[in-house]
């Protein structure tokens, strides 16, 4: 590790000052494994690093310091941290590596013994994280800032002001998950529930129009709970519609949801909503309630349905994607052919599967008739051919529709294209228009036609 020679240190000193003094060089990668959340979290932090002077670089760059936002939903996830510590170790050994977020949250101890690790902090205080940075620096010592969330009920400010990624932008409005699914690690990674205030929510919200953003998602870990954490009587709905009321935000979206949230009084509410985008992340997990029940779900498969069809019968055009579990302890294979057959009977546009995989602490972990990793396989691969029928199956409804689709770079593979969502997320492609950048544009586009998962379209009028 590569540390300053100082016997006295002052950590009071600015950055700029602490680099002038010690010489610190200032270029900072930064990886982010997981979810919605994890990547708002590396973005505020990546921002703190540029207001104090540092650099941001590709983690594949040779940096000073480099940030590892871990995920540990899966043992893939622990297993992908792992190895992107080891790549950052490899470009540059003498490089101060932190590892942040659930992974080093839940397992501090075997995060800190992987060589090179020189700061390990939890899910809460990524604020302070250049604060830690400089300590390892002036202590010539490895730092360990892994807290107890489970006592901290406070939501955790953690604030951008300039995004990367200029089209679409997303907002952490909440954090923790009360609800303690037998599989899942995340309440004890992220702790109980707790929620932005509203004031800010609306405040941040109203900046992102300012600096031209036409599309927020609003984003948490349990976004249901979205206010049951606060004493005046405030839920996602309400958030939904005050955010609804502010100028120059075009489109709002949520990121992943328990569908008992929809209640016929908050589809009620949201669907007279003129910007909330009609597509919505059901969790799901199994089609079977005999799995469902094992899973500590808090619904039947009838409850789902119902609430599926409720949002279509009231929403135009709308998007249901889910995500699934196969090859959860105990699951049968009647009980998967229940689940294929419920997920081919409700028709989603988008299925993300999973295969099980075992977290030491949870109740699932210790569960009787694990299932064995050919047989998820074998799940797995049919669920996924299921989700291309369905997909393509969903995307050929809309074929010689106009639809405003939001287009937010050029196409990869042809920079005369652009790519681009319309509101119930399908990925459209279309021929831009030569010298003009469409990037941030929302343009009618008529769609034609569906190849690779996704829509080619032909722009109708250009502005």
């Amino acid at each position: 590790m590569k540390v300053i020679d100082s016997e006295k240190v002052d950590l009071s000193l600015g950055n700029e000052e602490f680099f002038r003094v010690y010489g610190r060089k200032k270029a900072v990668g930064m990886f982010t494994l997981g979810c919605r959340v994890n990547q708002y979290e590396t973005e505020a932090m990546a921002e703190k690093f540029i207001a104090e002077g540092y650099n941001i670089v590709g983690f594949d760059d040779c940096a000073d310091v480099y940030v590892i936002n871990t995920c540990t939903v899966t043992n893939m996830g622990d297993k992908k941290s792992r190895q992107m510590i080891h790549r950052a170790r490899r470009k540059n050994g003498s490089a101060i590596i932190a590892v942040v977020g659930c992974y080093s949250q839940i397992s501090p101890e075997k995060v800190s013994n992987i060589e090179g690790v020189d700061v390990v902090l939890g899910t809460r205080n990524k604020g302070d994280i250049i604060y830690l940075i400089k300590r390892v620096c002036l202590e010539h010592r490895k730092i360990i800032e892994v807290n107890d969330v489970l006592k901290n009920r406070v939501f955790e400010e953690l604030n951008i002001d300039k995004y990367q990624h200029r089209t679409r932008a997303f907002l952490k409005i909440q954090d923790g998950c009360n609800r303690f699914c037998s599989y899942c690690l995340i309440p004890f990674a992220r702790g109980a529930v707790c929620s932005k205030p509203p004031g800010k929510v609306v405040e941040e919200v109203k900046k992102l129009a300012q600096n031209n953003f036409k599309e927020v998602t609003l984003s948490g870990i349990h976004i249901a709970s979205y206010g049951m954490d606060m004493k005046d009587d405030w839920n996602l709905a309400g958030i939904l519609e005050e955010v609804d009321k502010i100028e120059g935000i075009e489109r709002v979206r949520i990121g992943s949801i328990d569908p008992k949230f929809f209640t016929e009084g908050i589809i009620n509410r949201i669907k007279r909503l003129k910007k909330l985008c009609p597509h919505f992340h059901l969790s799901l997990q199994s089609g079977c309630d005999e799995t469902l029940r094992r899973m500590n779900r808090h619904y039947t498969v009838l409850e789902y349905e119902k609430i599926v069809k409720e949002l279509r019968d009231e929403i135009k055009d709308v998007s249901i994607t889910t995500d699934i579990i196969v090859g959860f302890p105990g699951e049968t294979e009647e009980e998967f052919s229940k689940t294929y057959d419920f997920l081919n009977r409700i028709e989603f546009s988008k299925i993300h599967v999973f295969k099980y995989s075992p977290r030491k602490g949870t109740r699932a972990a210790s569960m009787r008739k694990q299932i064995d990793g050919r047989i998820k396989e074998e799940r797995s691969s049919k669920i996924i051919e299921l989700d291309k029928k369905l997909e393509k199956q969903f995307m050929n409804k809309f074929l010689g529709k106009n639809m405003d689709v939001l287009y937010e770079s050029q196409f990869e593979k042809n920079n005369d294209y652009y790519e681009g969502y319309t509101p119930n997320y399908i990925k459209v492609i279309s021929r831009g228009k030569c010298g003009q950048n469409l990037e941030g544009k929302i343009l009618n586009t008529e769609l034609k036609s569906v190849k690779d998962g996704c829509v080619y379209g032909k722009i109708k009028s250009f502005i």
